[in-house]
């Protein structure tokens, strides 16, 4: 074992609900990263840090790479496409199969184009039943792109998990600490907490609103005592989704406020006081301005 400190940048990609944002809660050890059955849930690159004796890995977390269908799509893409070219190793978190679609060879043809080692990283083993079947999948995949290393995990139950952080330090270049020990995310404490109303919204409204919800933070203060005031929007893109998002007699927002506020005071370990509105704005997605607003600048 060297003793020479290693940091550097990691990007985590795959296609969405994949398990990217549950493999990166795992290795830094604490919820940062937004975990839905929805597709889109990840928008920014939200960088988790990981800190120990042999180094610092500085994830990002791109959204996925896909083939874009409007703004909002390219944007993402575009984002995704950047940050590979920029980073120490990339993890490309797949599914246990041996059928490898069109979206699988959309990213692996894009891979081919970067120098950074890849880690092929094979989620999701907790559901195959038989475990030489993990060998057929190794396989099928093996040929598709020239891989650093290739990696059988469950994100879920923690599975292989440590190797995956072992394997990023044997790739990461020697370098100094970009962060103290203690910090876990770069992302202001408002982008978080939006993400975590938006999180809480995707999944207590289950399938009733597709992808059309961002959520904005209106106002963000702290009190003498350390509580902090949150007011926030959530903004949609038609009445009708208004209608489901507050609720029989505004049931469901209050069910949305409750669940985010718990989890934005376990993260900010303070009380918070959380105040939520519903907005329409129609077509959000496809205008650039909104866009903008809502935290995601196509410019960048």
């Amino acid at each position: 074992m060297d003793n020479t400190f290693k940091s550097g940048f990691v990007t985590l990609i795959g296609r969405p609900n994949v398990g990217k944002s549950t493999l990166m809660n795992y290795l830094i050890g604490q919820k940062i990263a937004i975990t839905s059955d929805k597709p889109q849930t990840t928008r920014n690159r939200i960088q988790t840090v990981y800190t120990d004796e042999r180094g610092q890995i500085i994830f990002l977390d791109t959204p996925g790479i896909h083939k874009a269908k409007n703004k909002l799509g390219e944007y993402m893409v575009n984002v995704a496409e950047h940050t590979m070219s920029e980073v120490d190793v990339i993890l490309w978190l797949v599914e246990p199969t041996t059928f490898i679609g069109a979206g699988e060879r959309h990213i692996a043809e894009q891979l081919q184009k970067v120098k950074t080692p890849v880690m092929l990283v094979i989620n999701k083993i907790d559901t195959v039943k038989n475990q030489d079947e993990i060998l057929k999948f190794i396989d099928a995949y093996k040929d598709i792109c020239n891989f650093a290393e290739i990696v059988p995990v469950s994100a879920l139950k923690g599975k292989n998990t440590e190797l995956v952080t072992e394997l990023i330090f044997k790739y990461l270049p020697e370098g100094p600490q970009f962060y103290d020990e203690d910090t876990v995310t770069d992302q202001p404490m408002r982008q978080i907490a939006a993400e975590l109303i938006r999180e809480k919204a995707l999944r207590l409204l289950n399938d009733e609103i597709p992808h059309g919800i961002a959520v904005t933070i209106e106002k963000m203060t702290e009190r003498k005592n350390g509580m902090i005031d949150i007011e926030a929007n959530i903004v949609c893109e038609r009445d009708s989704h208004k209608g489901i998002i507050i609720g029989k007699g505004g049931a469901m927002l209050k069910k949305i406020g409750t669940a985010a506020r718990v989890e934005i005071e376990n993260l900010m370990d303070t009380k918070v006081n959380l105040q939520l509105w519903v907005k329409v704005r129609k077509e959000w997605r496809d205008s650039e301005l909104y866009m903008k607003n809502y935290g995601y600048n196509p410019k960048e």
